[in-house]
């Protein structure tokens, strides 16, 4: 039977014509508003332009849900404190900023693993990134995260910025006993940003710098980092990082390998940018080549801020790679 054109209504034949009608425009509506292809610039790096490079070195071009990610740092961070109790605060300099939680194991001269957040230099607070310490303190280790400067603090210095992080974990190593850690199992953890700054740390020439033993820092973890900063100083990063040819040399961690003392774990996401993955790929080629030490993870299906995460799972990627490397079963 018809339909009554009179009351809205339509048979199905009418119904399905409208809708492909509907559905054609959409489509072409859509092809329509999809922008020109980018008529690709001149090379900056490698086969990459001045854009595609920014890119590179900005995450949120590659990981849009980081708002969410790194509010859950946060809310478990809080949970993190409501479950083990509020860390001890240590002062490691003078500066209001330089300060350090220590989250503590009940075993007495336990490991410790010092933590360097991200945040592109720019930002982070050690509050936010406790969420990993309760799968190190039930293993029997110390986790102790650090506060340091932004780099718009020291006018663009990074060189100043990586002083301040060597300083710390310096004072980890001297004061290990207050918090019943033992200086002599002392490790290093870092992501993104911060794993750029652990890097400089594991090539610190610890006798020379603070009379302190080659060997400081048994071993490294190092996510998602930076470890040549050529092609950093090339992309829009330099806005706010005061590149010098004397600061890109000295904190490009590649180029001090033969002063890495250490075994070094490194990762990336497979979500992440090409030159986070090229970075992390290429150091980890670098270490190998050189006869040190090194193993190489790759988090499928994580993006850069994700693969963090794991670090707080024992039996995550991070999780179980960082207590492996402490020679810690999960607790």
């Amino acid at each position: 039977m018809r339909g009554n054109r009179d009351s809205g209504c339509l048979t199905r034949r009418e119904f399905l014509e409208v809708g492909s009608a509907g559905a054609l425009v959409a489509a072409t509506g859509s092809a329509l508003a999809q922008p020109a292809p980018r008529a690709k610039g001149p090379r900056v790096w490698l086969d990459l332009d001045q854009k595609e490079l920014d890119d590179a070195y900005d995450q949120s071009v590659y990981a849009p849900n980081q708002p969410q990610i790194t509010g859950r740092y946060a809310t478990n961070s809080e949970i993190t404190r409501a479950r083990l109790g509020a860390p001890r605060r240590f002062a490691y300099g003078s500066a209001p900023v330089e300060g350090l939680d220590v989250f503590t194991a009940k075993r007495p001269n336990a490991p410790v693993n010092v933590f360097v957040h991200g945040g592109a230099w720019r930002g982070g607070l050690a509050r936010n990134y406790a969420f990993p310490a309760e799968s190190f303190v039930n293993a029997g280790a110390h986790f102790v995260v650090l506060d340091f400067s932004p780099v718009q603090d020291f006018g663009g210095n990074l060189a100043m910025m990586a002083g301040q992080v060597r300083r710390a974990v310096a004072w980890v190593y001297r004061n290990a006993k207050e918090f019943g850690g033992d200086a002599n199992r002392l490790y290093i953890s870092g992501h993104s940003s911060g794993a750029h700054l652990a890097g400089a740390v594991l090539v610190t020439d610890w006798q020379k710098e603070f009379d302190l033993p080659a060997d400081t820092v048994k071993g490294g973890l190092l996510c998602s980092g930076m470890y040549d900063l050529k092609p950093v100083r090339l992309s829009a990063r330099s806005s706010y990082v005061k590149f010098t040819d004397e600061m890109e040399h000295a904190l490009s961690t590649r180029r001090h390998i033969d002063r890495l003392n250490c075994p070094v774990v490194v990762a990336h996401g497979t979500l992440e940018t090409p030159e986070f993955q090229r970075q992390t790929r290429d150091f980890a080629a670098a270490v190998r080549a050189a006869g040190k030490p090194v193993q190489f993870l790759i988090g499928q299906g994580y993006n850069h801020f994700e693969i963090f995460e794991t670090l707080a799972n024992p039996y995550g990627l991070l999780g179980r790679a960082a207590l492996e490397q402490m020679k810690l079963a999960p607790g």
